[in-house]
């Protein structure tokens, strides 16, 4: 098949079309490289910052809509797949519909059915929208509220889903917003990684708060946490409260925890500093583990964030449990981290399940072939 992949969150379509091509496709990848993150694409359209910016790349996305053309599949990464307002986007979407042969839309991020699912039906109990029945009203919350709601984006989200011949989402909670609306056409393919080699057997599964009393703090190297901070998205995300939590607990045990932050830095500078940490900290409000976390997964680190029980059964998985579950709270990620330092001989199980996990459900040639299966089925 030829397929176009417009659009990057986090390297997905970079990592998909990898795998693709390895499975004999021919695939193009055309996308802004995620911002500062700079993943890797075949088509550059990367915005220029200005006044002129958004001119510069309508001329240059008209100027390359030929390479657009005569694909069998053109998978949108969100309803905004171009850097530019929405109502720019009308006329290039009707264009890709006229000369390409399957559309498909993904469910990956924010959009109108995310944003208004979980503000007004508020299907989970806690989301990037609400906790529990109480909606948000953080900044970053109402300014994404005001973005979709009622706007251009919105008519431009609900056209394109209407319209598309398939919707393919990559978490459990992108999953239920679309699939309540699209239910014959929503299909959930989990999120596609470079899996790590096994580091161990998968021994019996341990409780994350052992039985038995707290064993005292010995002289050992200090457990290494890292964290990822979005430009701009540190509340939305709660980055904010995971860090401070992390922060208290670095100065309650200076000598046993060490902390390393990343900030705005490039998906390659990213991975080195991740390198070498022994627990990621992220996405607060999320079910899921994010690209990010099943990187560090893959490469052995601890998780401490999204891994609820929907997670695990969207995908089948009823034997390893190697995500450390936090509740959006301080209190919930203070509890958890120092548990985890107070019992250090949980880790090593945790670092194996977490590969094997990463193995068993995101390994990308296995998800790629989930996504030749779905291309063939519409």
């Amino acid at each position: 098949m030829r397929i176009l992949l417009l659009g990057e969150y986090s390297n997905v379509h970079w990592t998909l079309a990898e795998g693709l091509r390895q499975l004999g496709h021919e695939v193009t990848v055309a996308s802004n490289g995620d911002f500062w993150k700079d993943y890797p694409r075949d088509i550059d359209l990367a915005r220029q910052s200005g006044k002129w910016g958004g001119i510069k790349l309508m001329a240059k996305i008209y100027a390359t809509l030929p390479r657009f053309r005569g694909y069998d599949v053109v998978q949108l990464i969100n309803p905004v797949f171009f850097e530019l307002k929405a109502e720019r986007l009308f006329p290039l979407y009707q264009y890709l519909r006229r000369h390409n042969r399957k559309m498909v839309l993904g469910a990956m991020g924010m959009d109108w059915y995310w944003v208004h699912t979980c503000t007004y039906d508020k299907p989970l109990r806690y989301s990037d929208f609400n906790i529990g029945d109480k909606v948000r009203t953080d900044a970053p919350a109402v300014k994404e509220q005001a973005d979709w709601l009622g706007t251009a984006k919105e008519r431009l989200n609900k056209l394109i889903a209407e319209d598309c011949d398939g919707i393919v989402s990559v978490l459990y909670e992108n999953h239920i917003c679309y699939e309540r609306h699209f239910p014959e056409k929503t299909h959930f393919i989990p999120l596609p990684i470079k899996a790590g080699k096994p580091i161990g057997p998968i021994g019996p599964i341990r409780p994350i708060r052992p039985i038995g009393p707290i064993r005292p703090i010995g002289p050992i190297d200090p457990i290494k946490l890292f964290i990822g901070i979005s430009r701009g998205r540190s509340a939305y995300k709660g980055t904010d409260i995971m860090l401070r939590a992390a922060e208290d607990l670095v100065a309650k045990y200076p000598d046993h925890v060490e902390l390393r932050k990343a900030e705005g830095v490039p998906f390659a500078e990213y991975q080195q500093m991740m390198d070498g940490s022994d627990v990621i900290l992220d996405q607060l409000y999320s079910y899921t583990p994010s690209m990010n976390s099943l990187l560090a997964m893959a490469k052995g680190i601890v998780c401490v964030g999204g891994g609820e029980p929907e997670n695990y059964d969207i995908i089948g998985e009823t034997e390893l449990r190697p995500i450390i579950n936090v509740q959006p709270s301080y209190e919930s990620v203070y509890n958890e981290l120092e548990q985890l330092l107070l019992h250090p001989e949980c880790i090593p199980e945790l670092k194996r399940q977490s590969v094997e996990y990463v193995n068993r459900h995101h390994d990308y040639l296995k998800v790629a072939r989930q996504y030749e299966q779905f291309y063939n089925s519409l």
